[in-house]
């Protein structure tokens, strides 16, 4: 089985919806059957690499509502999370843009290490509250992922990749998928968002 996961590493429902494949895929006894591809899809290209402003002051800003009910939209995100055993760190996040942790995610995948790589990203944004636009940040979680520091520095410090990750989100833009996570299962049954288990596991099930 193939499946392909557009997302985005500041998305919190990607990180979610990414777990609750994985305990459905458990759920069905398929690990070791599945191919998982990753498509880099920012959600804001233009988000800039640090703010003075903490993610429920950006979030009462982006959608004209105030910082309790930011607040509150938050908690909730974070209940949601703790349903599938991830540590959402609103508190000490730090808001950023994902589109070097997206180019060096394309050297992950030409080692091997993409998934391990995506995961470690995600723990790093939402759990150990990191920026994961920084350089240091980033280049130290590729070596935890068994990759080249001075590689994945080099790559950094370049504009390798730049072209990759472009071509990903087109690609997600001619499909019509302006959201995400977008997960395609054997290139014709879609799952848009974070649904639950089952949800995941009705699926696979249909295509085993």
């Amino acid at each position: 089985m193939k499946i392909e996961i557009w997302s985005d590493y500041s998305c919190p429902f990607c990180y979610i919806g990414e777990r609750k494949l994985a305990l459905a895929l458990e759920k069905t006894g398929i690990t070791e059957d599945v191919e998982i591809v990753f498509y880099s899809f920012e959600l804001d290209p233009n988000a800039k690499k640090s703010y003075e402003e903490n993610i429920n002051q950006l979030l009462a800003k982006k959608y004209g509502m105030s910082i309790e009910q930011a607040i509150a939209a938050n908690n909730n995100i974070i209940n949601v999370a703790k349903e599938v055993d991830l540590e959402f760190n609103f508190d000490k996040l730090q808001p950023t843009n994902t589109f070097d942790a997206h180019r060096l995610s394309h050297y992950a995948k030409e080692k091997g290490k993409l998934m391990a790589y995506t995961e470690a990203v995600m723990k790093g944004y939402f759990t150990d509250s990191v920026n994961i636009s920084d350089f240091d940040v980033l280049t130290t979680i590729a070596g935890e992922v068994g990759l080249d520091k001075t590689e994945a520095l080099r790559i950094l410090e370049s504009s390798a990749f730049a072209k990759e990750v472009r071509q990903d989100q087109s690609n997600a833009h001619s499909r019509q998928i302006n959201g995400v996570p977008y997960f395609l299962f054997n290139g014709k049954e879609v799952i848009n968002g974070a649904q639950s288990v089952d949800t995941f596991v009705a699926v696979i099930e249909e295509l085993k």
